[in-house]
Formats: C-alpha cells, structure tokens, sequence
C-alpha cells in the first residue's frame, strides 16, 4: 500500500473524533481500497459525517498538516502512520492505538517491557529501577518509560548504563525536552533507542497528555513493571491500561509503611505478578535464564532471528492464541506465506497446534 502520509495526518488532526474510531476507520479504509478501484481518500471522504468531512476537506486542517510535515523535515522527526513499517508492532493491537506517531531515533525491532514508577522516587526506588532497567537491556530486552522525573529516568538511565536500548513516550512533542533538566537524556535516549509522541512537533506538555501517553508506553511493550507507586499515582494508570490491553503487569513489593509503596503493594494483592529480581520477569513471559547466570555477553531474545513475519505472528500469540484466519487478519500476512511460516515456527519448537486447531507459543 502506498503512504499517503498527509492523509493520515488529516484525519488525525479531527476534534471529538476517538483514537478507537479513527483507528477502525483507517483499518475498514485501507481493506476496502485494496479491494476496489477508489482511491483512499474518495473512500476515507464517503465515510466520514458530514461535519467530520468539513474539517476533513477545510483548507485550515490541510495547511496544519502541511505545516507538520514541513516542521518534521526541518526537525529531522519521523512520520509513522499506522501503516508504517516502523510503526511498533505490539501497539496495534490495542483498542485505541494512534493514527500517527513522531519519531526522533530509531526503534528497535525487539521485545518491549514498560518500567514506570513514581515521580518522587526513593532512594531503594531508584537503585531498583536501575538495576531491573540494566538486567533487562542485558537480556535483549527493550526498556520503554515515559523519560518524567524518578523512577523513569532511572529505567533508562539503567539500560542506557548497560549499553542497552530504551524508548521514550512524551506527553508533548519530541522536540520538546520535558521535564526540562531531562535534555541530555533525551540526546542520549535518541543515540540508542527513540522518543516518540502522538502529539505534533511543539506541542507543550499539558496534565491531559499524560494519561493518554500511558496507554502506549503499555500497549507497545508485552508487560508493565510498576517499581514505585502510591495510591494515586500515574504509574497506575499505565498498569490499569496493561491490564486491558491484555498485558502482564508486575509490580515490586516495598515497605508497607510508605507511601510510595501503597500503590505497588496493592496491585500484587489484587494479582500482580511481584517482582524479586529480574527473573520474575523474564521467567513469566519465557524468555529464559537472565543475564546474571551467564559468565558474559549479551543474551538475545528467543524471537530475535526470526523476520518480520515471523516476528508479527509471534507477537500475536504472546496476546493469545489463535486459529489461523485470525493470525492472518491480525498479521496482514497472506494464507499460502502463512501456512509457510507456520510450519517453520513449529519445526523451531517455538509454536504448536492445539487439538482444536489453535495455534500457541511453545513455554520453553
């Protein structure tokens, strides 16, 4: 399919128009436009409410996207639509992934995992968030926080300390450094992994922002370590939000005196998997050993090698498991490669049919 980019950008800009709506529509477009002879945009326009097609069509919402683009380019930001080849894998399949993401850095193809935790960290939060962050980037794990004060800065602090890969999702735009003494980070996070935003270029941090930021950092990563948190803070949010996406949540235990431990305490009490050291972790979601048994090196995860293809079927069955029309919906990935795909995956033992015809991951 070809990117229309300014398209996409358009429709993104509409007010009072959902993520979830605008997701669906994208998706129900694009499918039907590779099965007639309308363009896009013809079949975008007779979708759309007569209000919604103004805004769509208004000359005002073509030079604000026009001025984007032109500002990205000036700004060396990248454009990824939901049909983007870099677009992350894992975010589309949630509820309500963005249209359009901003990208500076380059996102790495690897498996994700969310460590968050409170603003005003402690000192016991932010040696545990470093040294999780460390162990997971040593494990070939990609570390994804939100680059706020505390525990976040710790988390990619600690994989960057690794020599390690770490993502970064802003509550404002990706050339905005915010919280502001958070700037070098941001130069470093940009050198090894990415910062990326739903929001345009120059837009300023705002209270708003953030909830809806936390929905990503979960959805684009398979589980969401809580390391700090009290009961009313955001870093809860993001749990909740992994939660319904269907993502594991960990938390790690802390004294039931302070406060900044009430919120990690109460997510194990109602199910959170508790976290004593990193192989809690890489134990739940089978990616084998950690890196503190192995003499030296870097372990990769078990999916590494595989292609792309590979990787997006893999990636759904982390989610669930799957007979094979659905793997083909969710994937994109054509039956005659699929079937192919397939069979390699479960000579690799990494895969298995199920007696009622389901596909799953092998627990290795």
């Amino acid at each position: 399919m070809k990117e229309n980019l300014e398209l996409w950008l358009r429709l993104s800009l509409i007010e009072g128009m959902s993520a979830h709506k605008k997701f669906a529509l994208a998706t129900q477009v694009v499918e039907l436009s590779e099965k007639s002879d309308f363009d896009i945009e013809a079949i975008l326009c007779a979708r759309l409410s007569q209000q919604q097609y103004k805004l769509f069509q208004s000359e005002k919402l073509k030079s604000d996207a026009l001025y984007i683009m032109e500002q990205c380019r000036k700004k060396r930001i990248k454009v990824l639509s939901l049909f983007h080849e870099e677009y992350p894998e894992m975010l589309k399949y949630i509820h309500d992934p963005p249209l359009v993401l901003y990208m500076r850095g380059r996102l790495p193809q690897m498996n994700g995992i969310a460590l968050v935790g409170s603003r005003k960290a402690s000192g016991y939060g932010i040696e545990t968030a470093v040294k999780l962050s460390g162990e997971l980037a040593l494990s070939g794990i990609l570390v994804v926080s939100g680059m706020a004060r505390g525990i976040d800065t710790a988390a990619h602090c600690g994989a960057l300390n690794a020599n390690g890969e770490t993502a970064a999702v802003l509550g404002c735009g990706v050339d905005i450094a915010y919280p502001p003494e958070n700037r070098q980070l941001m130069e470093r996070i940009i050198e090894s992994g990415a910062v990326l935003s739903e929001y345009p270029p120059g837009t300023p941090p705002a209270t708003f922002h953030f909830p809806s930021r936390n929905r990503i950092i979960s959805g684009m990563t398979l589980g969401t370590v809580v390391v700090e948190a009290g009961l009313k803070s955001g870093s809860l949010i993001t749990a909740h939000c992994a939660m319904d996406q269907g993502r594991d949540v960990f938390a790690v235990p802390g004294n039931i005196t302070h406060y900044n431990s009430m919120g990690t305490n109460r997510l194990i009490k109602d199910g959170a998997k508790m976290v004593l050291s990193v192989d809690d972790i890489l134990e739940e979601l089978n990616f084998g050993i950690s890196p503190m048994k192995r003499s030296k090196g870097k372990r990769k995860g078990r999916d590494e090698a595989l292609s792309p293809s590979g990787r997006k079927i893999i990636n759904a069955l982390k989610l669930e498991d799957l007979y094979d029309e659905e793997l083909s919906i969710k994937t994109g990935i054509e039956s005659q490669e699929l079937y192919e795909l397939l069979l390699e995956l479960e000579l690799k033992g990494m895969i298995q049919k199920s007696i009622n015809g389901q596909y799953r991951l092998v627990d290795l």
